[in-house]
């Protein structure tokens, strides 16, 4: 009987060294060029055949898009004067959650000392490198700037109307139809700057009725010596800018419609290819009710504008 263990012990060893001797002459064939990495879905490979020539599929330099990799990305740019509305437009935009409307990036003058300083801006921000305090990185669903007529926009209209092509960028034109109440508050503002009557403070925009009852306290005096020919020189200056970019995805948007019909926000949304939501701004309106409580030289304005054109401006509520 122990001679019968012992065979059977010995059998069972040999059959277990078998085993494992196969087994580390198959690891030892194993090359490391047999294995193969997954890599990351390119972005040819996110862009299904049907998809809309308005889709992009940026891949920035400054972070990782991680898992947003292959959700499509529009590019818009709004194209505005000053005081028409387009801070608040912007902050009704930012309101959804997958839009970055990163503000007036042209401020800047280096930014747009010449065509090549502005195209260099533009690649930054529609590549998602532009970080500002309204980015919403890796997830955003469209990306864009507001961009005033005076920034060099009308200077290189050229180059920009071929950028806003290639690159497949949709322009939103925010206008002012009522150009004398934009006119006050641009003088409103331009006299903020100095006087910076909130507690020492200059606020272009408020977010409180307090805020606003004390900056439309000032009533600025309006040239009414050249007053019809800077009203024409604006209206002047907006049929230029659409003639320019009439080449280009473009839609006209006008404050006035914005504030008397809101679904012109689901037009804007749509125009976007974006998921329409509610929007949303903190923002207060500063000169409310009718022009003349916010003109010092009322009278003397209205006088000539009578007969004019622009008659309708004094009336209007926007």
């Amino acid at each position: 009987m122990r001679t019968m263990v012992l065979l059977f012990a010995m059998a069972c060893g040999v059959y277990m060294c078998s085993i494992c001797l196969r087994q580390i002459s198959t690891d030892s064939e194993i090359k490391i060029q047999d294995i193969q990495v997954i890599q990351m879905p390119s972005s040819r490979n996110c862009a299904d055949i049907s998809e809309h020539p308005f889709a992009h599929y940026p891949k920035p330099e400054t972070f990782n898009r991680a898992e947003c990799t292959c959700n499509p990305v529009r590019f818009f740019a709004i194209l505005s004067m000053q005081r028409s509305g387009s801070g608040w437009f912007e902050t009704l935009l930012n309101s959804h959650v997958n839009v970055s409307s990163n503000g007036e990036i042209f401020t800047p003058i280096s930014r747009r000392d010449n065509a090549s300083a502005v195209l260099r801006t533009l690649d930054t921000v529609y590549n998602l490198d532009l970080l500002t305090s309204a980015s919403k990185n890796e997830c955003a669903a469209a990306v864009g700037f507001k961009w005033m007529l005076n920034q060099g926009l009308m200077d290189y209209h050229e180059d920009i109307s071929e950028y806003f092509n290639r690159r497949g960028v949709s322009v939103i034109f925010l206008f002012r139809r009522n150009l004398l109440r934009r006119l006050v508050s641009v003088l409103a503002n331009s006299y903020d700057r100095y006087a910076k009557l909130l507690n020492g403070t200059h606020k272009s925009h408020v977010h409180t009725e307090e805020e606003a009852q004390a900056l439309s306290n000032y009533k600025p005096i309006i040239n009414s010596t050249s007053l019809v020919s800077d009203l024409q020189l604006m209206r002047i200056s907006a049929s230029k800018a659409v003639e320019y970019f009439n080449g280009t995805r473009y839609m006209i948007v006008y404050y006035e419609d914005l504030i008397t019909n809101r679904t012109k926000l689901l037009d804007v949304q749509n125009f976007l290819f974006l998921p329409p939501t509610d929007l949303t701004s903190r923002q207060v309106k500063i000169h409310k009710g009718p022009l003349s409580e916010h003109v010092k030289n009322w009278d003397e304005v209205n006088k000539t504008l009578k007969g004019t054109p622009y008659e309708s401006f004094l009336l209007a509520d926007y």
